[in-house]
């Protein structure tokens, strides 16, 4: 997965079919929060060298 990141925009290029399946799951959770005035909020930290894992949960 390619993360891209400009200033304000961030982009998601999923590299294979599960990515791109998980992208699509990803795309409609978030549109559902937006409909629902819910957010996604990350959960916990996110440190690469000791655990490569960035958690969220949708609140609301």
């Amino acid at each position: 997965m390619k993360i891209k990141i400009e200033k304000a925009l961030v982009e998601f290029t999923p590299e294979s079919e599960d990515e791109t399946a998980m992208m699509e799951t990803l795309w409609r959770l978030i549109v559902d929060c937006v409909r629902f005035n819910k957010k996604l909020v990350p959960v916990g930290e996110y440190i690469p060298q000791k655990n490569n894992l960035a958690r969220f949960v949708v609140e609301g």
